[in-house]
């Protein structure tokens, strides 16, 4: 049986989710030795060693110096490939994990701004109120668990406020290139921009320190930068970004869960209570509606 194109979209966000719940808890871990410029910046290159293989089997490098698609590569690679994950980085770096994973549902509301306010781009009653429903858990674990306001939280804030405009210009990219290209250029970029702000701002680190926390970089660059990436890119390929970061709004359950048995911090009752209303918004937002025809 022939998957739909949004239902394939729903399957490629929910295998980006499943990875993605790794990545606060494997950039928390990276940083008992490494700075946040130096672990981005190597995480980049082994994201940027995978597509590159792919690109050589597929035998795509012809897309990479692609002139089209250029500009929007290029956006798409300055918002979210480096300044978006800096922002996410120092988030990490300066509040816990569960908090990250919560306070990015905010893209959610940006995206909604821009993708449905700004470009009436249309979208079902049934997925505004699933977004609603996520958010609001995303608010039932948010109010009683963060009382200050600290550094990383608005860093993570103003991560979540940009990130739509750079996939915005990833998803033109992508209805002229292939992922693998779009991911290749981005992952190469961004491991040569962030190494020379890492020196610019001296926070590089020894080579016994980079090769000490060389699992966690190969996994967050494979899996997470890499793979979870290009799942997430396919799927806004083929769903809007609104239904798609609200899908994505079930990834803090997983990596509260995550470290809970990792990192030994166990949920709280409001963290799980949230789990009814995202489920109930999840639910809303895998139904598959069509846009109303218009009668004359």
């Amino acid at each position: 049986m022939k998957l739909s194109v949004e239902r394939q979209g729903e399957l490629y966000i929910s295998g980006g989710v499943l990875l993605w719940g790794f990545f606060p808890i494997i950039a928390f871990l990276s940083f008992h030795t490494l700075s946040p410029f130096i672990s981005l910046a190597v995480s980049s290159l082994f994201s940027a060693l995978f597509f590159a293989i792919i690109l050589t089997v597929r035998r795509r490098w012809r897309e990479v110096f692609n002139r089209q698609a250029l500009p929007s590569v290029l956006w798409a690679t300055g918002i979210n490939g480096v300044l978006y994950f800096l922002l996410y980085y120092m988030g990490v770096r300066y509040t816990s994990p569960g908090n990250v994973s919560l306070l990015a549902l905010t893209e959610i509301f940006f995206s909604f701004l821009l993708f449905h306010v700004w470009h009436k781009e249309y979208i079902p009653k049934e997925h505004i109120f699933g977004s609603l429903l996520i958010l609001a858990g995303a608010l039932i674990v948010l109010a009683p668990t963060i009382r200050a306001f600290h550094p990383g939280n608005l860093f993570i804030l103003l991560g979540a406020a940009i990130v739509p405009y750079g996939n915005l210009h990833a998803r033109k990219a992508r209805k002229i290139v292939s992922t693998e290209s779009l991911m290749f250029t981005r992952g190469l970029v961004s491991a040569v921009v962030i190494y020379m702000l890492a020196i610019v701002f001296q926070a590089t680190n020894p080579l016994a320190d980079i090769v000490s926390s060389l699992p966690y970089l190969v996994a967050n660059g494979v899996l997470l930068l890499g793979l979870s990436t290009m799942f997430w890119i396919e799927g806004i390929h083929r769903i809007t970004v609104t239904k798609a970061n609200a899908m994505n709004s079930v990834g803090p359950l997983l990596t509260l869960f995550l470290a809970w048995g990792l990192l030994k911090t166990a949920p709280s009752m409001w963290q799980l209570f949230s789990f009814i209303p995202m489920f109930a918004g999840v639910l809303l937002l895998g139904k598959n509606l069509k846009k109303p025809t218009q009668h004359r």
